[in-house]
């Protein structure tokens, strides 16, 4: 099992020295990964519901910091050697795909091929709303901007109509390090889990019991069956309460029992001196003894 670190990028992990303090700490205490969040604007008084809290609401709203999860990857890429750099999610539908290629090729070459590009279809309407984005059909939209992404990476000549780009013979430089970087699709909804299967290398569903993320594997697998692909080779990342509780190895091993092969968990300390006592902590507590 290996183990990652969610909102990363968030709150006082927003300051520079301090998110590579954290990120160093991080990668020596054994971490594999640390996850960035998005939101390039959030309105205030949305009415959209954010679905992973109860109240609907985000935590700390509009007033926390949330940093560009490319730009700070990339100043965490510079402090680190093997720290994996993960956007957990990037709201791809905002974004034009062409633009999202050359950032993520440019930093998975930067960075020695350690970029997960983890993409979602988004929840806050508001957002799109003010982006000038349609809210509606974001999940195709999705689809099709990952194709266009990975016929991009290829550094061949692309031509491509695809109803929301006209490319002719378009070739995007660099190439990413190694021939394909992983395309992680996030989200809690059987949507979500059918374009993991579909289209995804990797599946990271934002929430959900063991018994739910069961249901959402199973769907996912089902539909990469469906495309003729192997269902085994998409790569399942998910959290567990328990994994910070007071029985994690039981909480890891309910993980790997469904098949999750990278653990999620939050921050534990928001400064490079906390992040070192509470991360070699959890190493010595969890990471050494899976």
């Amino acid at each position: 099992m290996r183990f990652g670190i969610a909102f990363a990028n968030t709150g006082p992990l927003s300051d520079g020295p301090t998110a590579a303090g954290v990120a160093r700490a991080a990668e020596a205490a054994g971490f594999e990964s640390m996850w960035t969040v998005e939101h390039v604007l959030v309105p205030v008084d949305y009415r959209s519901t954010y679905p992973y809290a109860k109240g609907g609401r985000m935590p700390g709203g509009e007033s926390v910091d949330i940093p560009d999860p490319l730009v700070w990857l990339a100043y965490v890429a510079a402090s680190t050697t093997t720290l994996r750099l993960g956007t957990g999610i990037l709201i791809l539908p905002q974004r034009n795909p062409a633009i999202v290629a050359k950032e993520i090729a440019s930093l998975d070459r930067l960075s020695g091929g350690r970029v997960e590009l983890g993409v979602g279809v988004g929840w806050l309407e508001e957002e799109f709303d003010a982006l000038g984005v349609p809210f509606a059909g974001r999940g195709a939209r999705t689809d099709a901007y990952i194709e266009a992404m990975r016929a991009l990476w290829t550094g061949e000549e692309v031509s491509i109509d695809d109803g929301y780009h006209r490319w002719e013979r378009a070739v995007s430089l660099p190439r990413p390090s190694a021939e394909r970087i992983p395309v992680v699709i996030g989200g809690h909804s059987e949507a979500a889990a059918r374009r993991a299967g579909r289209l995804g290398d990797g599946f990271f569903p934002g929430k959900g019991s063991p018994a739910e993320l069961a249901h959402l594997f199973g769907v996912a697998r089902r539909a990469a069956e469906d495309a003729g692909r192997d269902p085994d080779l998409l790569e399942l990342t998910a959290g567990h309460p328990g994994v910070l509780g007071d029985d994690p190895l039981g909480a890891v091993e309910e993980l790997a029992s469904l098949g999750v092969t990278r653990a999620i968990v939050p921050p534990m300390a928001w400064d490079p001196h906390g992040a070192e006592e509470a991360y070699s902590a959890f190493a010595e507590r969890v990471i050494n003894k899976v």
